[in-house]
């Protein structure tokens, strides 16, 4: 069951780290998500800025160590992403870019945001 539970936590790691991307973008849908969307950008900073393990992790390594299996060596990232998704030698490129689509999406809601207060007035 654990080992179960280790699998859920990269799924659910993996659902974070999609969600950092493109949750900007949901929130031209859904504003409200933005809250959560600079929250977990926020922490996605902080996790690369101060160079720390994120809490998922450490959960991770403990339902696998509960199953018996090895622990990461490394951080989720480097474990599952770097060298897998991209090469290991253009983190600087990939973190970048991932700042670029957040700040493209964010961008764009400002826009829309913009667009409805402007409309807004003009029907008032």
């Amino acid at each position: 069951m654990a080992g179960l539970l280790a699998d859920a936590v990269v799924t659910l790691h993996f659902g974070f780290l999609v969600f950092l991307v493109v949750g900007g973008f949901l929130a031209w849908r859904w504003p409200r998500v933005l809250v959560a969307h600079v929250a977990t950008v926020g922490w996605g900073i902080a996790i690369v800025a101060f160079e720390w393990l994120c809490p998922l992790t450490y959960l991770e390594n403990w339902f696998r160590a509960a199953a018996g299996q090895p622990e990461l060596a490394n951080g989720f990232i480097d474990t599952y992403l770097t060298g897998i998704i991209y090469p290991g030698d253009r983190i600087t490129e990939v973190r970048l870019a991932v700042g670029v689509v957040v700040a493209v999406s964010w961008g764009g809601l400002l826009v829309r945001w913009l667009r409805s207060r402007r409309t807004a007035s003009i029907a008032t």
